[in-house]
């Protein structure tokens, strides 16, 4: 199974870290130039599907470079691809996974390997992965898109499904309100095979977000970035679906979890101030 590394041609820090990443773990990757926004300026007039928020070009060109590596992946021998951005870390076990396709569920359109330490919704049926990691199917929106693992088919159906463009490549592959998502089988696996740096907190690896700044920026100026204060009804309903929705997930064998990450021997957290820019 081929791992794919997208690094912009600038970015000469990350890409030393991604390869001492992947050195730690023994297993060896491609490097894929990712497509530079400042390079691009005619990013905005390409053809944009109907949405309440226009993308900004940094997404753009994140959701052209993660094209770039579904089409390597759909062209090849392969039955599956992995792909990563170059500011992840790595679990300690990850190398055995990484090594080969074995242990991938027969079904898997897609395998979640990161975690955004949002709260998703998986199955309870877990299928044993070894090196202690197990993959449940996954029901719910768990966005990002710093490293998961690609069927060759589905990387065929993204480069069709994206001609056009109309949403961010992690909402794309990962939330199933969109078809993109729903009609693939998605699997999560458990615990997280990597996570972004940026979720280290006070780590030893600081890798900041190249599309935090941009995106904060255009949900500022839409006016989305203003806090409003809910009407007690509007919270009461809220809170009445939510419990809904975990009534129905277990009666359907599913359950609401957290996915954790364990880096270099201590379970990670989600830093308190990412909470707010996880939602953007």
């Amino acid at each position: 199974m081929k791992c794919l590394v997208i690094n912009l041609d600038r970015s000469r820090d990350r890409l030393a870290h991604v390869t001492a990443e992947f050195a730690r773990i023994c297993v060896a990757f491609e490097r894929v130039a990712a497509v530079d926004a400042r390079d691009r300026p005619n990013l905005a007039a390409l053809p944009q599907g109907k949405k309440h928020l226009r993308m900004a070009d940094g997404e753009i060109a994140c959701l052209l470079s993660h094209k770039q590596c579904w089409s390597i992946i759909a062209a090849g021998e392969d039955a599956y691809g992995a792909i990563f951005e170059d500011d992840i870390v790595f679990a300690d076990k990850a190398g055995p996974l990484l090594a080969g396709a074995d242990w991938i569920p027969a079904d898997a359109d897609i395998v979640k390997l990161e975690t955004f330490f949002n709260r998703t919704v998986i199955s309870r049926k877990q299928v044993a992965c070894g090196h202690g990691f197990s993959a449940s199917r996954l029901h719910a929106v768990h966005i990002g898109t710093a490293g998961y693992i690609l069927s060759r088919q589905a990387a065929r159906d993204l480069i069709e499904a994206t001609n056009e463009i109309a949403i961010p490549v992690d909402h794309l592959v990962f939330n199933p309100r969109f078809a993109t998502s729903s009609r693939h089988v998605i699997y999560q696996l458990v615990p997280a095979l990597c996570l972004q740096a940026q979720f280290l907190g006070g780590g030893p690896v600081q890798l900041p977000s190249l599309l935090k700044q941009e995106r904060t920026e255009e949900w500022v100026a839409s006016g989305r970035g203003k806090k409003r204060d809910k009407p007690i009804a509007a919270k009461v309903g809220i809170e009445t679906r939510r419990l809904a929705r975990q009534i129905a997930d277990l009666f359907r064998l599913r359950r609401e979890k957290i996915i954790p990450f364990e880096y270099r021997g201590r379970r990670i957290r989600r830093p308190h101030t990412q909470r707010r820019e996880n939602a953007l």
